[in-house]
């Protein structure tokens, strides 16, 4: 196993040296493809997406999709080392995108190689994605139409490899409230900011009734709202930015809906896209991880999970704290650590064909 390891490791490092801000990835892509190639193993590209599948693919058998991104945040002003030089010191490995998701990435990458030595019952099909990030139109969602059929999928997002069954999605509204413009001085004009008042209120008090047993429930915030030109004038307009996380018991276009019946405000979203996602409790693989002794739990951070349209888990090593954080680390022995476990889960795994 320390071969793999290794290899992950000097490959982690190739990719933290390299920096592939979302939507900048090329570099990493080419990276990714040409090590995967050197492998002896086909690639196939999309944008800055790299996949490759089981050199015993059978249309007849389920499919497993391992996935993981290749992008980064933009490090923080508060990094002591530099985010691009990644260095190694008493086992642990320093370097943006080290943690998120750079240790998923090429551990299942690792695995993967082990799993094909000999044939499974199953597909596998790994995809480094781009764009997770920003949930980008040239992301996953590129990728997506292009791969084999799935029935499932493992994301490498760090979990210490404990199985996210669960995640909340994210929709994004925009509010506005109307009113009339006028002379402050005077008291004329209807205040478009006073008109967003009951509105912001129902939305700081309302509490959706159904609470996922997993994710909690679902929760909304204003978080950035702007309104008039200068201090003088009325404004006619005051402009909410509502952050939505919606839980795996309702769609994201129902809770627009509700929303829009409750305020006063127009109410727009700017996507459906990113919905919640869950796999059930007694699929194989849950169980698999069960009996092994991992802890099922639902995750409040977003992922490809959400633009994915088959049942998936993210599985990781590393810690979600870490992930956008300053001085950001994976240790090695947590590579090795969730090499082992990817292996040990998949090797001989029983896969459920998803109806379509």
């Amino acid at each position: 196993m320390s071969k793999y390891t290794d290899e992950a490791v000097a490959l982690l490092q190739r990719l933290i040296a390299t920096p592939s801000i979302s939507r900048d990835e090329k570099s990493a892509a080419d990276i990714m493809q040409g090590y995967i190639e050197s492998l002896g193993m086909k690639t196939w590209r999309e944008a800055n997406n790299v996949w490759t599948v089981s050199p015993w693919f059978d249309e007849n058998k389920p499919t497993l999709l391992l996935n993981a991104h290749i992008d980064t945040v933009k490090p923080v002003s508060s990094w002591t080392r530099k985010p691009f030089e990644p260095t190694i010191e008493d086992g642990t490995l320093y370097g943006l995108g080290s943690n998120d998701c750079g240790g998923g990435l090429v551990s299942l990458l690792q695995a993967m190689r082990i799993l094909c030595q000999h044939k499974q019952q199953y597909n596998i099909v790994y995809l480094a994605s781009a764009e997770e990030e920003v949930s980008g139109k040239d992301g996953i969602s590129r990728a997506i139409p292009l791969l084999p059929h799935v029935d499932v999928a493992i994301v490498g997002e760090p979990t210490g490899m404990q199985p996210a069954i669960a995640e909340k999605g994210l929709m994004v509204l925009d509010l506005t409230a109307h009113g009339k413009s006028g002379h402050a001085a005077r008291g004329e004009g209807i205040n478009a900011l006073y008109a967003a008042l009951d509105d912001l209120v129902w939305i700081r008090d309302y509490r959706f009734e159904r609470v996922s047993p997993l994710l909690g429930p679902t929760i909304m915030n204003a978080t950035v709202i702007n309104a008039g030109t200068q201090h003088n004038v009325v404004p006619d307009e005051c402009h909410i930015i509502v952050d939505v996380r919606t839980n795996e018991l309702y769609t994201n276009e129902e809770v627009c809906e509700f929303i829009a019946k409750n305020i006063q405000s127009d109410c727009k979203a700017r996507s459906y896209r990113l919905h919640s996602s869950h796999i059930p409790v007694d699929h194989p693989i849950v169980q698999r991880l069960m009996a092994m002794g991992k802890t099922p739990f639902g995750s409040p951070t977003l992922s490809d999970q959400a633009l994915m349209p088959w049942q998936s888990l993210k599985l990781g090593p590393g810690d979600s704290a870490r992930s956008h954080s300053a001085d950001e680390y994976i240790r090695i022995n947590e590579i090795n650590d969730a090499i082992e476990t990817y292996v040990e889960l998949l090797d001989k795994q029983v896969i459920l064909k998803q109806q379509t």
